[in-house]
C-alpha cells in the first residue's frame, strides 16, 4: 500500500512539474488551470495524510503557507559584484577599446536586456534547489528560499541529468506589468470601497514593479508571496569545473534544464551588432511584461573573460547599458482640479496627446500648490513628462525655452481659490500639502463621495447601493444626505433607469440589514475626517456611545490613543455643526446603532486602560487578531513597533528575535498568552 500512494505521489508531482514548466517556460500550457488546481490538490491531500512522501522540491511547496521567523545572512560563495555603467554609445566604444587593448582581438559579445527586478543567487545539489540569497551588499544576502520556492519559472528539481552536481545560477526575479497592475487594482477598488480619494488611492498603490518585487521577496509569510505570482529570469552560472566554453552555451544548456532564459538574448561578432541591439530595444522594451533599464554586455568566451579579470567591483569583460528615463516633451493644455470625498483638491496636468512608455499619456498629476509653484509649470507650456516605472506619468520639468513670455497664456499659474464644484472658498490649513473644499454638505463629489464611504463593505456594507447608483439618487434628487438612505422608497427607486423591482427589493433589504451594523462601524461609515476604521474603533470602545464623544472636551478626546490634536479638534468640530447633528438625529430615528451593544458591553472593561501591547508571534488559543481586540475591548491600545513608552510585548511562538531584543534593550515587559488571560480574567 505504502509504495502504491509513493507511487501516485511522484507520478502526480512529474505530471505537474511537467504542466508548469510548460505553461511558464514555453508559454505553452497543455492542460486547464481547473485540471491543473484539481491535480494540485490531490497532492496536497495526500501528502497531508502521508508526510513521510513529501520531498522539499514537491510542486506543492509553490503554494505557500510557511511562516519565516527572520531571513538569515548568508556568506555569497562568489561574490555578486556590480557592473560598469555606460549612457552612450561613445562610452560603449570605449569599453569596446578597452578590451581589444588588454590583447584579446577575437571575440564575441553577448547582449541580454538588463531586467528591472531583485537580483537573486540560486544554488542546485544534485539537481534540487537547496538555497536562493539576494544580492544583499555583494559579499552578503539573505536567504529567502522559502518564498522562492513559490515562483513557478524557478524549478525545484531539474530536468534531465547532465547538469553538474553542484552550481550556482544567478537572475533577477520580477514582478510582470500586467501583475503590477492587477494588484494596484486590487488595492484601488478596496480603498474606494473604504471611501479614500484618488490622492490617498495614488499614496497607498504600489508605486513600481521592483520596489514591489523586493518589498514582495521580503514578506514573512510565503502564500503572500505565492498569490503576488512573481516570475524570474535567469542569466549566470558558476561553479567548479563547469563543462562550457563560453557564456551563451551555458545558458542554451541551462535552458534545457528546465531554466527560464530569455529569448532575446543575441551574440554578436563586433560592437556595431550591439549598437543595433541597443537602438531596437530602447523601442521594443515597452511591448514588454517586465520592466527593463538597459542591456548587459558580456564578452561570451569564458577563458577571454578569465584573461580580462576584474577590477575591485566590477568585471573587466562585461558592462551595463543603461536606457534614459522614458521620457517625452509635450503641451500643457490646460490644468484641471478634482475634488475628493475628504474635499481634498488635486490638480490634474492635461497635456496634449503624447507617446510615453508603450502608452498613450494624457493626463499627469501635479499634487498640490506647492508642486505647480516649484516647478512654474504654466498653461500653454512645453513641458516633459516621466514614467520611470511609476504608477502615472509625473511633469519633471518645464522647457523654458519654448516659453512665449507676451503671449496672454504664459502667465503664472494661479491656484484656484474656489472649488471647481461648488464655490466655495478653499482652507488650507497649517502643516497640510492640499487644499480643501470646507463645504462638505453640500459639495456634489463630497456629498456623493461620502455615501460611496458609508455604504462601503467595512462601513455599513450596503453593497446594492453602488457608486452609479448613489449619483442618479442624488442627481434626481432623492438623496441629499446619508440619512437619507433610509428614507428611500420602493416606488421612488423604480424610476430610476435600470433599477428592477429585484434590484429595489435587494437595496432596500441591504438598508434595513445595515441597521444592525456594530456601532464602531457605524462610527467609521460617518466619515469624519482623520477618523479612519481603527480610530473609530477605539473612540467606541473608550465611550462606549456617540453621546459621550460628542461631548467631550479637547483635553478628554486627547486621552484616546491614536486620538491627537488636529484629530480631536476634527471631532469637535464636526458635532458642533447644526447640520450634522440633524442627520444623526435622522439617522438615530431610522434605528442605527450609535452605542455598544450589551454583548459588547459586557466583555468591556477598563483592566488594560492606559496600557499599549504589541502583539507578535502565533498563539494557540486565539488568533492575533481576536487578541488584539481584546486589548481594545479592555481599554488597552495596540501599537506596530516596540518604543520605551510599550508596555507590553505579548509573545507567542516564533517570535521575532529582534523584535525581542529591541524589548530586552528597552526593558519592555514580555509576557506569554496565559499571562495576558490573567490580566484580563
Amino acid at each position: 500500500m505504502s509504495d502504491s500512494i509513493k507511487n501516485k505521489i511522484e507520478k502526480i508531482s512529474k505530471t505537474l512539474e511537467e504542466h508548469n514548466y510548460n505553461y511558464y517556460n514555453l508559454s505553452n500550457p497543455t492542460i486547464s488551470d481547473f485540471e491543473f488546481d484539481k491535480l494540485l490538490e490531490e497532492l496536497i491531500y495526500l501528502e497531508k495524510d502521508y508526510p513521510q512522501y513529501l520531498t522539499p522540491d514537491s510542486p506543492s511547496q509553490r503554494v505557500g503557507g510557511a511562516i519565516t521567523k527572520e531571513f538569515k545572512n548568508v556568506k555569497h560563495k562568489y561574490p555578486m559584484l556590480s557592473l560598469s555603467n555606460t549612457y552612450n554609445e561613445e562610452e560603449l566604444r570605449e569599453f569596446d577599446e578597452r578590451i581589444k587593448k588588454a590583447g584579446v582581438n577575437e571575440f564575441e559579445y553577448v547582449s541580454e536586456l538588463k531586467y528591472d527586478g531583485v537580483s537573486i543567487s540560486l544554488t542546485y545539489i544534485e539537481g534540487i534547489l537547496t538555497q536562493a540569497v539576494t544580492r544583499g551588499d555583494g559579499e552578503k544576502g539573505d536567504d529567502v528560499t522559502t518564498n522562492v520556492k513559490t515562483i513557478k519559472s524557478i524549478p525545484l528539481k531539474l530536468r534531465g541529468s547532465n547538469y553538474p552536481k553542484e552550481f550556482e545560477i544567478r537572475g533577477e526575479i520580477f514582478m510582470p506589468r500586467t501583475e503590477f497592475q492587477r494588484i494596484n487594482e486590487e488595492i484601488r477598488t478596496k480603498l474606494i470601497e473604504e471611501g479614500y480619494d484618488e490622492e490617498e488611492i495614488f499614496e497607498k498603490q504600489l508605486k513600481n514593479p521592483r520596489n514591489a518585487t523586493s518589498g514582495t521577496l521580503k514578506q514573512l509569510d510565503s502564500k503572500a508571496v505565492a498569490e503576488r505570482k512573481l516570475d524570474c529570469y535567469l542569466y549566470s552560472i558558476l561553479g567548479e569545473n563547469l563543462p562550457f566554453a563560453s557564456h551563451y552555451d551555458s545558458l542554451m544548456e541551462a535552458k534545457k534544464w528546465g531554466f527560464k532564459i530569455s529569448a532575446d538574448m543575441e551574440k554578436f561578432s563586433s560592437v556595431e551588432g550591439v549598437i543595433k541591439y541597443l537602438a531596437k530595444w530602447d523601442k521594443k522594451r515597452h511591448d514588454l511584461n517586465v520592466e527593463t533599464d538597459g542591456v548587459v554586455i558580456k564578452v561570451n568566451s569564458y577563458e577571454q573573460q578569465k584573461f580580462l579579470g576584474f577590477t575591485a567591483k566590477s568585471p573587466r569583460w562585461a558592462i551595463a547599458y543603461k536606457f534614459k528615463a522614458a521620457r517625452v516633451s509635450t503641451i500643457l493644455e490646460s490644468i484641471s482640479y478634482q475634488v475628493g470625498r475628504t474635499g481634498a483638491i488635486t490638480p490634474v496636468a492635461n497635456l496634449k496627446p503624447v507617446q510615453l512608455a508603450g502608452t498613450t499619456v494624457k493626463r499627469a498629476s501635479l499634487h498640490n500648490a506647492a508642486i505647480i509653484e516649484k516647478l512654474d509649470v504654466r498653461i500653454g507650456d512645453t513641458v516633459f513628462v516621466e514614467k520611470g516605472g511609476e504608477i502615472i506619468p509625473k511633469i519633471i520639468a518645464v522647457d523654458e525655452s519654448k516659453r512665449d513670455l507676451f503671449s496672454d497664456s504664459a502667465k503664472p499659474t494661479l491656484y484656484i481659490t474656489h472649488c471647481p464644484e461648488c464655490n466655495s472658498e478653499l482652507v488650507r490649513s497649517e502643516g497640510e500639502a492640499n487644499h480643501y473644499c470646507p463645504n462638505e454638505l453640500s459639495c456634489p463629489p463630497q456629498v456623493k463621495g461620502k455615501m460611496e464611504h458609508f455604504v462601503s463593505r467595512k462601513a455599513m456594507n450596503i453593497d446594492s447601493l453602488g457608486s452609479e447608483t448613489i449619483a442618479q439618487l442624488y442627481d434626481a434628487g432623492l438623496l441629499k444626505t446619508i440619512a437619507d438612505i433610509y428614507e428611500l422608497k420602493k416606488e421612488d427607486l423604480l424610476k430610476i433607469d435600470r433599477m428592477a423591482e429585484k434590484s429595489a427589493n435587494n437595496l432596500l433589504l441591504g438598508v434595513e440589514a445595515s441597521k444592525k451594523v456594530p456601532f464602531e462601524r457605524v462610527l467609521f461609515a460617518l466619515g469624519i475626517r482623520h477618523i479612519g476604521e481603527t480610530t473609530a474603533k477605539k473612540l467606541a470602545f473608550f465611550y462606549k456611545n456617540i453621546e459621550s464623544i460628542k461631548n467631550a472636551t479637547l483635553e478628554q478626546l486627547l486621552e484616546v490613543g491614536d486620538v491627537g490634536e488636529r484629530t480631536a479638534q476634527t471631532i469637535i468640530d464636526y458635532f458642533s455643526d447644526k447640520r450634522i447633528a440633524e442627520i444623526l438625529s435622522k439617522l438615530k430615528t431610522a434605528g442605527l446603532q450609535f452605542e455598544l451593544s450589551d454583548e459588547q458591553l459586557t466583555n468591556t472593561t477598563e483592566k488594560l486602560n492606559d496600557m499599549s501591547f504589541v502583539v507578535s508571534g502565533v498563539f494557540t488559543k486565539f488568533s492575533r487578531d481576536e487578541i488584539k481586540k481584546t486589548i481594545e475591548q479592555n481599554g488597552g491600545k495596540n501599537v506596530g513597533s516596540i518604543s520605551g513608552k510599550t508596555n507590553f510585548v505579548l509573545a507567542g511562538e516564533n517570535m521575532g528575535p529582534e523584535k525581542l531584543k529591541k524589548a530586552e534593550k528597552l526593558g519592555v515587559k514580555i509576557i506569554s498568552e496565559e499571562d495576558f488571560l490573567k490580566m484580563i480574567s
